[in-house]
């Protein structure tokens, strides 16, 4: 048995290898050769969009890796743990997904600008956290200077709004109608809801489609995920304002609490922009909080061609707008946005001495933990910050634009084919579409939908294009979200091309 004293010296050796600035020159330079090539090879689509394993098999791959409790004795010289290192990340690179390949076409999920990750990459490997601005004052002036480029690019007055950085947008919505709830119910924070079942619930109204999150936060926030009143569509996948008027009101009459009224700019299954100034002058009419969920198609707000889209944003309360999107830098990075400024602390109520120094109060105003669910949060903007000064604000209405004609594109060869069916006219890069050979012409309804399914599970396993299962009237379909500015005309064909060969091989299989 080694004795205590060389047990710590032996640690302490297999620490300094570990913390070792040589082995993180030599592991960052082949870092950036393997990621290089690797870009390289995906903007050509050299390989499988998804390279498909068994979930159970690819678990079992990564556990073979981990080092062993008896081999932990003996740590590699430089160059030896650089060689390890360049293998492992080969293995991540050779196993994940492509979204830099043009043929990702399916979650809303972006190929992200390549140095944005960089820039992550340094409050990573320096770890710039967040919580109270001494903690991380760059990382909270860099988060604090893209809300106030966001919010301006809302509309908002300089010096009149506030916001934060959440991990994701389904925490973003949840920090905005957490706030929402306090401002609505009062001492709610303090008290609860418990009111008995004399008193009425409060309730959330949302878009009929609106994303799954909404329902959640409700259940999160003690309202109950049953209490959202989801509100009627028009023709065009869009939250009706006649419909919401009309549902505000039978809740007045039933003395019901309106907690907030979520719109959808754009509702995820078919990219659908809510009108939301005619949505805000109903909310105003009726006193209710609105809340615009612009996760995805915020972006247009930095594009002359879209912002028409988004018209009436700037009469919202709160705005979630998700940088990880439509801003195309690594996830997470989701903003929560609010009109006036003074409601950023209505979200949390708590006094933390340890934390929030009482003996400078001015501090407040830039302490993210006051603001956020989370207490320690990583320097989430840093590469939309870098990449915004890199290259300025007009590289992301490119993008906006580039990827929403891309949508129409589609739109338009779909149309113009008589084996395919899309499903409804795009207001962004989201198309949703069947395919329909003529063996299924006069099959059934559900027998159409299943197909569809089957058909992407077969392209997606194959490795020629990634896109994503939907559902549209309550039948299966195909959707597509163009979430990389490198995409061209000519991938959408070879998208239509490869879905009919895998359509013919599919039905043929099932004769």
């Amino acid at each position: 048995m080694m004795p205590a004293d060389d047990q710590l010296t032996t640690a302490r050796q297999r620490i300094a290898a570990a913390y070792d600035p040589a082995l993180l020159h030599d592991a960052g330079r082949r870092l950036a050769d393997l990621l290089a090539a690797n870009l390289e090879r995906a903007e050509h689509s050299a390989g499988a969009v998804l390279p498909w394993a068994e979930p159970s098999t690819a678990v079992d791959e990564a556990r073979a890796f981990l080092r062993d409790e008896d081999e932990a004795g003996s740590e590699p010289e430089t160059s030896a743990a650089g060689d390890q290192f360049a293998a492992l990340v080969r293995v991540m690179l050779e196993r994940g997904l492509n979204l830099h390949d043009p043929r990702y076409i399916g979650h809303q999920v972006p190929a992200p600008v390549p140095l944005a990750g960089l820039f992550d990459a340094v409050g990573s490997v320096t770890n710039q956290v967040m919580a109270v601005y001494e903690m991380g004052p760059w990382a909270s002036a860099v988060e604090l200077a893209m809300v106030r480029e966001l919010g301006e690019a809302i509309g908002w007055a300089p010096d009149t709004f506030s916001g934060t950085v959440t991990h994701g947008g389904s925490l973003a919505n949840l920090t905005a109608l957490l706030t929402a709830r306090n401002v609505a119910l009062g001492e709610s924070w303090d008290q609860g809801l418990a009111g008995g079942a004399s008193q009425p619930a409060p309730v959330l109204l949302t878009h009929a489609e609106a994303h799954y999150s909404v329902a959640r936060a409700a259940g999160i926030l003690g309202l109950g995920s049953r209490q959202t009143v989801r509100v009627g569509l028009d023709t065009r996948g869009r939250m009706d304002p006649r419909r919401l008027d009309e549902e505000l009101a039978r809740l007045r009459a039933e003395g019901r609490p309106v907690v907030a009224v979520v719109a959808c700019a754009c509702a995820t299954p078919i990219g659908a922009f809510d009108p939301l100034e005619e949505i805000a002058a109903v909310c105003r009419k009726h006193g209710v909080w609105l809340h615009a969920d612009a996760a995805h198609g915020g972006s247009a707000l930095l594009s002359e061609r879209h912002r028409h889209l988004l018209a009436g944003i700037e009469h919202a309360d709160s705005v979630v707008w998700d940088a990880h999107k439509m801003l195309f830098v690594p996830g997470l990075c989701a903003f929560v946005l609010y009109r006036d400024r003074s409601r950023v602390f209505d979200t949390f109520r708590q006094d933390a001495p340890y934390l929030f120094d009482p003996a400078a109060p001015g501090l407040a105003d830039y302490d993210s933990g006051v603001r956020s669910v989370e207490c320690t949060k990583r320097a989430a903007a840093f590469g939309l910050w870098g990449v915004w000064s890199l290259f300025g604000r007009q590289l992301f209405g490119d993008m906006v634009d580039v990827t929403f004609a891309l949508g129409r594109t589609l739109h338009a060869k779909l149309t113009a084919a008589d084996d395919f069916v899309p499903l409804h006219e795009p207001q962004c890069n989201i198309v949703v579409f069947r395919h329909v050979p003529a063996a299924l012409g006069n099959a059934p309804r559900e027998r159409v939908g299943d197909f569809q399914l089957e058909l992407r599970r077969r392209i997606i396993e194959s490795g020629e294009f990634y896109i994503v299962p939907a559902k549209h009237d309550g039948t299966g379909a195909l959707r597509v979200a163009i979430m990389n500015p490198l995409t061209t005309p000519e991938h959408l064909d070879r998208l239509l091309d490869a879905l009919r060969r895998h359509g013919r091989e599919l039905l043929g299989a099932s004769a």
